[in-house]
């Protein structure tokens, strides 16, 4: 079972990495606290955003789980 987590988490850890280096740059920090009014994510950008979110999220949920079956 552990072994399948790790396989699982080193897939998404490589989709996750894609997907950041897909995203538009300068779409940083600052970006996210400031000037988020001006610009809005559309269409495939805000597709790739919200992938991120969701692999992210996914990826620490089974690092807490492969953790937990020791």
């Amino acid at each position: 079972m552990k072994e399948v987590l790790i396989i699982v988490q080193i897939i998404l850890s490589v989709i996750l990495t894609s997907l950041i280096l897909l995203q538009a740059k300068g779409t940083g920090l600052g970006r996210t606290f400031g000037t988020m009014a001006y610009h809005s994510k559309r269409g495939v950008e805000n597709l790739i955003f919200r992938l991120t979110i969701v692999l992210s999220v996914t990826f620490v949920a089974l690092s807490v789980v492969s953790q937990l079956v020791l």
